[in-house]
This record gives structure tokens, sequence and C-alpha cells, in this order.
């Protein structure tokens, strides 16, 4: 099926952790764009962001005056449709938490539905791909898995645009969904979005978050629990090269007893102004009694002129939880690491590529999807062989 959707700082390198004021609270949720203010670049959720490469996506002046091409290929059984505003699944996962998301949701004409039928095991993936043909396009997508369910989706972002768009991901109880995101753009789009899931009963989410292309990426994962039982799982890997900014900031809200997340980031980074983000709050409510949450995030700086700023916040409002905990850190590329290769007889080169693969590897074994998995590993060395001597 296809269809058209209308047109704070650090040093070089060094990690920055803190506790900021509190990215959650600088506006309500709303599905209204009215209801967020325009940012200027002082606000703790934008500070990071540099605003004039959004084009206009941030403050009302972008244009929908191009287009994103979105091709669904699924097994047998599963529903795709396309449908208008006025579909009781639109945001049902949870509203936008900012600017943009609210300005995807108030502008897409047409969203597209993923259903997955209770009891439906799939034994293929069900693939969404998203191709950018210039100009900029507003998107919203629903996957939606029943109850006791199994499913993986793989959505690969491809070509050139400016995009917002929102995604959803309804999970019903006893269900397992697995959602790889590959943000593989040209060197020139521009791409925000909100990832929101929203977890059944005894249900297992697994996000794996793959981020190279475009000149500026922004992504906003969510977690929010329906029911006791649910577990999350977020990986995310992002090469951040020469001049890019690459964005990735997570929420998971433990407002449910006896729910589990876990959440694993990691970038390298390669170039001057080479730029990533990564922000993880985790919010663990009052009423969350039983909650095992933890996250990290680690980078590995490859060159000079790269900056990191890693911010991970956790929040607890109960004592009896089963565990919590977050750790963060950034490194520079070790001679150490290449000395110990090269004096065994591995090219330099060879050396380096052994190490970043290394790095990445536990991460990409969990897409569960072996020549998606084998194209990232190319990708990877792909940047390596192209920047780095």
């Amino acid at each position: 099926m296809a269809e058209t959707i209308p047109a704070g700082s650090t040093t070089d390198g060094v990690i920055q952790v803190g506790q900021p004021t509190d990215a959650r609270v600088s506006a309500p949720a709303s599905y209204d764009v009215a209801d967020f203010p325009v940012p200027h670049g002082r606000e703790e959720d934008w500070r990071f962001t540099p605003l004039e490469r959004l084009r206009g996506l941030h403050d009302g002046t972008a244009v929908a005056d191009g287009g994103v091409k979105v091709e669904v290929t699924a097994p047998a059984g599963v529903t795709v449709e396309t449908v208008g505003r006025d579909d009781a699944r639109l945001g049902k996962a949870g509203k936008p938490v900012d600017r943009v998301a609210a300005q995807a949701y108030s502008s897409f004409e047409k969203a597209s539905v993923v259903s997955v039928p209770k009891e439906t095991v799939l034994t293929e993936p069900v693939r969404i791909a998203v191709h950018g043909e210039g100009g900029t396009a507003f998107g919203h997508q629903v996957i939606e898995i029943g109850a006791f369910a199994e499913a993986v989706v793989v959505i690969d972002h491809t070509g050139d645009a400016t995009v917002a768009a929102n995604v959803e991901y309804l999970i019903g109880d006893g269900a397992k969904l697995t959602v790889v995101s590959v943000q593989d753009w040209d060197d020139t789009a521009v791409h925000a979005g909100q990832h929101t899931a929203l977890v059944g009963r005894d249900a297992t989410f697994k996000s794996v978050v793959v981020t190279f292309g475009g000149d500026l990426v922004r992504l906003h994962p969510r977690v929010v629990y329906g029911a006791p039982g649910g577990e999350a799982e977020l990986y995310g890997l992002y090469f951040t090269d020469n001049g890019q900014h690459q964005e990735h900031r997570l929420f998971i809200d433990h407002d449910t007893p006896h729910c589990r997340s876990n959440v694993a980031y990691k970038g390298a980074l390669q170039g001057a102004e080479a730029h990533a983000v990564w922000i993880g709050d985790v919010l663990i409510r009052a009423a969350a009694e039983g909650t095992d949450t933890y996250e990290l995030n680690r980078n590995l700086v490859l060159t000079d002129g790269a900056r990191v700023d890693s911010v991970p916040n956790l929040e607890i409002e109960t004592g009896e939880i089963v565990g919590a905990g977050h750790a963060s850190a950034t490194g520079r590329f070790e001679d150490e690491q290449l000395f110990y290769l090269m004096a065994r007889g591995i090219p330099a080169d060879e050396a380096r590529r052994l190490v970043v693969r290394g790095f990445f590897a536990e991460l990409v074994q969990q897409i569960g999807v072996p020549e998606l998995e084998e194209r990232l590993i190319d990708k990877i060395e792909a940047e390596l062989e192209a920047s780095v001597g």
C-alpha cells in the first residue's frame, strides 16, 4: 500500500550530566499547538536544539508544500488502513508534549494505521518505508497490536524532506511488539517526531531506534503503562557525523504498579560540529510500587570537534520499588585499544572498525532481523571509511 502525506554548552567531547529544572513541566501535554509557547532556545527542553535548523517546524512558519511517500508491506492477516482525523485510535497513546509534536498532530490530513489481530503471531516483519520527496510534510502513524499477538515492525526513513511526524504504539494485554525505527535520511533532511507507546497488562514493548542520516533529527520516545505487569525495553544507537545534530529525548512514565523498563543508548561521533544529545527522563510516581528500572547512555568520541550532551534524570516518589538506577559516560577513542590490535597484526583502519563495531554489537543484536543488522553494521563501517583516517 502507498500513500502520500501532503505537503547549555560543554567542551568538545565532554559529557554533560546533571539534573535540569524539569523538562516534563515546561508545558502541559496537549493536542492544540496554541497551548505551547514558541520556543526561543532558553527552555529546558529546547536548550540543546539549534532552532534555526528546524526550518519553521517550531514556530508555525513551516508550510506543508512537500510530501512523504509511505509504503507498507505486511504479512497476511495484518490490516493496513488510511484513516481520517476522526478515527478513535488517533491520539489514544498520549498527547503531544512539545510544540513540534502538536504542530504535526494538528497538521496531518490522513493517518496510516497498521493493526495486528489478537493472538496473531507474525513470522515476518511488517515493513514501513517512509521516503521523503522534498519540501515540508506532516504525518501520523499508529501501530496497533491485539491482545497476546506478537509482531516485529521496521520503520525505514530515507530520502530528503522536512518532516514532523508522530508514531503511536498500542500494545494489547499480553502482546509483544518490537519496533525498529531507522533514520537513514539524506544529509539535508530534518526529522522531528514523538514516539509514544501505551503498554497493556503483562505486555512487552521493545524499541530500537537507529539514527544515521539527516541534518537534524530530534526524536522523543515515550512509554506509558495502561495496566500492571508491562515491560519496556528502549535501545538506541546513533552515529553522528560532521555537522549533524542528533537528539533523542526519552521519557518513561511509571505511574502503574509492578512494571519494568530498561534503557540502553549508545552513540559514536566524528567530525567538526557533530553534536549528539541524549536526555533520559524516568519518573516513578507514588502509585508505581514494585517498579524496576534502569537507563544507560554511552558515547564514543572518535575525533576532536565533536560534542555530546547527556542528561539522565531519575525521579522517585515512592520507596516501594524493586530497583532504579542510571549511568551515563563518554570517552574518546583510546589509542591503547588500537595498539593492542595492531600489535597482533591487524591494520589500523581495520582495528578502528573492530573497536567501533564491538561498541555497538550488543545493541545491533537487539534488532532481531538479520538482514537489517548486517545493513546497519555495513553503514557504520562506511561512515568510518568515509571520514575517519
